[in-house]
């Protein structure tokens, strides 16, 4: 089925004022893969190939979107991971009409892609896929969102604060730095995982005297349909999975904002945490300049940051962020993140 948003002809794309759009006015042939590997799922979008890297149209023509699983090999495995990544680029191109040779370039933000032997095997996955032409981009997954708020230019800070949470910035002359991003062990409290598991240990410590009474206790039982807080270690280690835990963050919010000290507390605490992961990112980058008041983007990304609740932690960050860097520029991204990926490959293949 092709897609509603496709013009059902990649060679013939029209410019704004009417007629056949040629080089002149930033169309070419061929198109450009952007994929967003998240901790859940994969988005591929195929667009356009436009050649000029600041002349990009709004919105940025989508002719193709396709959705499938992790590609994350360090969650699924390997066999997993690359059957995703072939079915989502696979119905990507359908959808747009388009084959392997249309192809210019691919641009993937996977999460898990910490070292260069990381790039590299997932780099030789997608090579296997197309013809020796084809650029291939494989980047963290942060860097991608990073790229959805500044139409695919490397330069400033990313925070993404989802299921789980990391700062990520790059300075102008590419140096990068990030910060957060080891998981709710190693002390990203400020993630959607963290949020809730302090609360899940806020409801076993006041049902078990160690804490104060709270309004997490009840809320949250019901939520899961137990009948009393002796049954949560069950639920608990039953499926510790990270995004099972992190969908209890809408209830920790909902305690707060009816004015649970308990819930309150914590996500003062995750916003303090997450601001303070941009703050090192930015200081150690020196982003906001000697003075500390230079102008710079910091792009805000995920469900934490972005859920547009009475108590709005999106909103508590970026005023604490504007307290330490009084020259910070907060986006909330008007694209998704895979756009983002495929705005970093146009400006890759630009450079």
């Amino acid at each position: 089925m092709r897609n509603p948003h496709s013009n059902g002809n990649l060679r013939k794309l029209q410019a704004d004022g009417g007629g056949e759009a040629t080089e002149e006015n930033g169309f070419a042939d061929g198109v450009i893969l952007g994929l967003d590997g998240g901790a859940t799922s994969t988005v591929c979008v195929c667009v356009p190939f436009f050649p000029f890297g600041n002349c990009f149209p709004e919105p940025l023509p989508i002719l193709g979107r396709a959705v499938a699983g992790c590609t994350n090999r360090n969650s699924v495995g390997e066999t997993a991971a690359r059957d995703s990544l072939e079915q989502v680029i696979s119905e990507a191109l359908v959808q747009s009409g388009s084959d392997k040779s249309d192809v210019r370039g691919v641009c993937l933000g996977v999460s898990g892609v910490n070292h260069p032997s990381d790039q590299e095997k997932i780099e030789n996955w997608i090579r296997d896929i197309f013809p020796s032409h084809v650029k291939v981009f494989v980047q963290n997954d942060a860097i991608v969102a990073l790229a959805s708020g500044t139409m695919g230019k490397l330069h400033g800070c990313v925070l993404i604060a989802g299921t789980g949470c990391i700062a990520y910035g790059f300075d102008e002359d590419g140096k990068e730095a990030r910060a957060s991003g080891g998981g709710p062990i190693l002390g990203d409290w400020g993630s959607g995982y963290g949020i809730a598991a302090q609360a899940l240990t806020a409801v076993i410590r006041a049902h078990d005297g160690r804490g104060p009474q709270t309004m997490l206790t009840s809320t949250i039982i019901k939520a899961l349909g137990l009948s009393s807080p002796d049954e949560l270690i069950g639920w608990t280690y039953a499926d510790p999975s990270w995004a099972r835990i992190a969908a209890l963050v809408p209830q920790v919010v909902s305690c707060a904002e009816a004015g649970d000290e308990i819930s309150d507390k914590i996500l003062v605490d995750a916003a303090e945490d997450l601001a303070r992961s941009v703050k090192a990112v930015v200081q150690r980058l020196g982003l906001c300049g000697e003075d500390g008041t230079a102008s710079f983007p910091v792009v805000m990304v995920g469900g934490v940051l972005n859920a547009n609740q009475k108590w709005d932690i999106g909103k508590e960050v970026s005023k604490r962020i504007n307290r330490y860097f009084p020259g910070a520029q907060t986006i909330i991204p008007k694209v998704e993140p895979a756009v983002g990926a495929a705005l970093l490959a146009m400006n890759f293949l630009s450079s």
